[in-house]
């Protein structure tokens, strides 16, 4: 927000872009936007993004965050809008120092390098500390009015948002699912379990308590009424769907109907409901349309907290 403000007050168009995959939404930057009144293009990028996300160039971070590489992708699909919209620039917010990873001097250069449009990629918030891109020697863009922040710190923006009038704006972590522990072992689970995967297999690793007692595949419980709703939603013909006969309980589900796993399936969801314990209960099992209904008793606690992904 605070570059796009810089560079606008040059008056100079800026159009805002950012990106969908699975791993994070849009939400935060049409916010953004729309605060400081600018057009915002989206531009889904799930299968480039997850081509590059299971062998990252330049490896991950914490977790499984491929930063570096995520930021050139993002900068190459950029340099393709740039040259379809007639753009001369581009420009990001990053800031010299502030991501150890991928915000140090080296790790610019190298995205900037990789991305394919080294000389467009504009920094303003630290350009006085970076060597001048095309649009500065050109005229395009005032280096002297362009800045030279570096480090951790956020006091400076914080005082230019002020200066700019910016009163909403996001905190400057989270966001992406990747830099999440749980969310990434569910993800190495599925990448080494499911070689064949779509965009559904990757929304359902948001949501409820994911199982693998075996190699045959997984049982995903639901662990409140929110996530009860998003495995319905999310569930096909094709899955096996359980649920409770007569307490309340988890929406339960087998993804591609592996029938193998039913029994175990079923005790899961004995064991995750208001049950009364040690004692047998109905569970309906739905598939390709079909209903029955089968009892179980639920699973013991060591065993889950053993198959609990």
């Amino acid at each position: 927000m605070l570059a796009a403000e810089l560079i606008r007050r040059q008056n100079i168009d800026v159009l805002c872009l950012t990106f969908t995959t699975p791993f994070f939404g849009a939400e935060k930057a049409q916010a953004a936007a729309k605060h400081i009144n600018l057009p915002l293009a989206i531009d889904d990028i799930t299968d480039k993004h997850l081509k590059m996300l299971k062998s990252p160039r330049y490896g991950y971070g914490k977790n499984m965050n491929p930063c570096i590489d995520c930021h050139i992708l993002m900068l190459q699909e950029a340099g393709r809008k740039m040259e379809e919209t007639g753009a001369d620039f581009i420009l990001t917010g990053e800031v010299l120092g502030q991501r150890p990873m991928s915000q140090g001097k080296q790790s610019l250069y190298v995205v900037a390098k990789n991305s394919g449009f080294p000389d467009y990629i504009l920094r303003p918030l630290s350009a006085g500390l970076l060597e001048p891109t095309k649009a500065e020697i050109e005229g395009k863009v005032d280096r002297l009015r362009l800045l030279s922040i570096s480090g951790r710190g956020r006091k400076d923006q914080i005082q230019m948002a002020a200066d700019f009038g910016i009163t909403n704006y996001a905190p400057p972590a989270g966001g992406c699912l990747l830099t999440e522990p749980m969310f990434t072992r569910r993800l190495r689970d599925l990448f080494s379990n499911q070689e064949a995967h779509d965009i559904r297999d990757l929304e359902l690793l948001k949501y409820g308590r994911h199982f693998r007692a075996d190699d045959q595949g997984k049982i995903i419980v639901g662990r409140n009424n929110a996530d009860n709703e998003k495995l319905r939603g999310l569930s096909t013909d094709n899955d096996l769907v359980l649920f409770m006969a007569d307490f309340p309980g988890p929406q339960v589900v087998i993804p591609h109907g592996i029938e193998t796993l039913l029994p175990l399936a079923a005790s899961l969801c004995v064991r995750y409901s208001d049950a009364p314990a040690d004692c047998e209960a109905n569970v309906i099992c739905q598939h390709n349309n079909l209903s029955c209904t089968i009892q179980a008793k639920a699973s013991a606690k060591e065993d889950c907290e053993r198959w609990i992904i």
